[in-house]
């Protein structure tokens, strides 16, 4: 019975994902005369500087990409696009600054957004300031995004806080070896204390003791007398409320007390630092998209993260695989391009509207944006580092073939 219901799954989200294949090929249109007139110009920044750079550059390189691709066929209601960008330095008052600069200096057509829920919160107050549309990548607190402009290309859903430390938590379950106890750490960084606290509810309601409970400051580096706590807390999972590189410091801290946590998930990883260390061996984190399949199959994925692969290498990045961080970015880029094309229009309001109400197909599901506060369903999964790569371990029908979460 397990079995079969297993391969009706599977079934299922074949279809699907043949599904959004051919929309969004349909959707995005073939290969045409070459754009021409004055560009579209799409304005938004990313922390090309500061503690978030080192993710925020797979966003860099993926709009980079999209931009090529729009513009070797037809551009945007056939004319080129320019994509108009600035360095927000990690830092939300200047993101804050920029986006009025881009809309009241630069007078661009549109927006998009930046990385890290910091910076979103201050392009949507610019927006709304401006009634502008904003379509952005990655948001951690939906019940802030009240906007009726904004749109997230991050699957969350409205709950995010309950639904996936739930799915976090199901996973866990699933093997043989349950976890009793949970030691929780988290940055005060808003979109991850906002989910680490929803994930000591969801903890407790499913019977996981609480050994551990510590927040720290945004930017700290110093994780010693951290680790410390954690190593003596002993508990067979830590969940690490971390962004960007604070899960490698903590692991770096760790190993120097001669301490591996039994298992280990990190909210909003760097993804290649954390494949890439010995120590983050078996780390768990979330997604909506990996390069394995079946989430890679439809021509769309698979021709973008060849392309990502290649730049990725070229860049140096530490990580090349196409993951959540590159995915959410390219899924932005792909709200926007389907709108413009099925209103063949630029207005704020038009665009809006189509947005609402349909469902856009993007390598992160079919999307929607019905609910409450612009949000649909919950598409996030649960990965894992195996061997040096992140694969998706929960559920199981999006998972390798042969591939299962492994705990100690």
């Amino acid at each position: 019975m397990i079995a079969n219901s297993g391969r009706a799954s599977r079934a299922m989200v074949k279809g699907l994902l043949a599904l959004i294949g051919a929309a969004v090929i349909g959707a995005v249109g073939s290969v045409a005369a070459a754009p021409s007139g004055p560009p579209i110009r799409i304005g938004g920044t990313l922390a090309l500087t500061g503690p978030l750079a080192s993710t925020a550059m797979i966003h860099k390189i993926v709009g980079d990409i999209y931009i090529e691709n729009l513009n070797k066929a037809n551009g945007l209601l056939g004319r080129p696009v320019e994509w108009v960008l600035y360095d927000d330095q990690s830092k939300p008052d200047v993101a804050r600054a920029l986006y009025d600069k881009l809309v009241t200096g630069d007078k661009v057509d549109l927006l998009i957004g930046p990385y890290a829920t910091g910076a979103i919160l201050s392009a949507v107050a610019v927006a709304e300031r401006h009634s502008k549309m904003l379509v952005h990548h990655t948001f951690g607190i939906p019940k802030l995004a009240k906007y009726e402009r904004h749109f997230s290309a991050s699957p969350s859903g409205y709950d995010f806080e309950v639904t996936f430390p739930t799915k976090v938590v199901d996973a866990l379950l699933s093997s043989d070896k349950k976890p009793k106890t949970i030691a929780i750490v988290t940055s005060k960084f808003s979109s991850v204390h906002f989910m680490s606290v929803g994930a000591r509810d969801v903890a407790k309601k499913r019977g996981m003791q609480e050994v551990l409970y510590l927040e720290f400051e945004f930017g700290n580096r110093d994780f010693g007398p951290i680790a410390a706590r954690v190593r003596d807390a002993n508990a067979d999972f830590l969940w690490m409320g971390g962004i960007a590189l604070e899960g490698n410091m903590l692991l770096e801290s760790l190993k120097k007390l001669d301490y591996t946590p039994k298992n280990h998930f990190h909210l909003y990883p760097a993804p290649g630092p954390l494949a890439n260390a010995p120590e983050g061996n078996l780390a768990l984190s979330g997604t909506a998209f990996e390069d394995h399949p079946p989430l890679n199959t439809p021509p769309v994925a698979a021709a973008f993260t060849k392309t990502f692969k290649e730049r990725a290498i070229k860049a140096n990045l530490p990580y090349v695989e196409a993951e959540i961080q590159a995915a959410n970015s390219f899924t932005a880029w792909q709200i926007l391009e389907v709108a413009i094309t099925a209103t063949k229009s630029l207005d704020d309001n038009v665009l809006t509207k189509y947005i609402k109400t349909n469902r856009i197909p993007t390598i992160n599901g079919l999307m929607r944006f019905d609910g409450q506060n612009n949000f649909g369903d919950d598409l996030f999964k649960v990965k894992q580092v195996q061997n040096g790569k992140w694969v998706i371990v929960w559920p199981p029908e999006f998972a390798p073939p042969g591939t299962k979460i492994i705990l100690r």
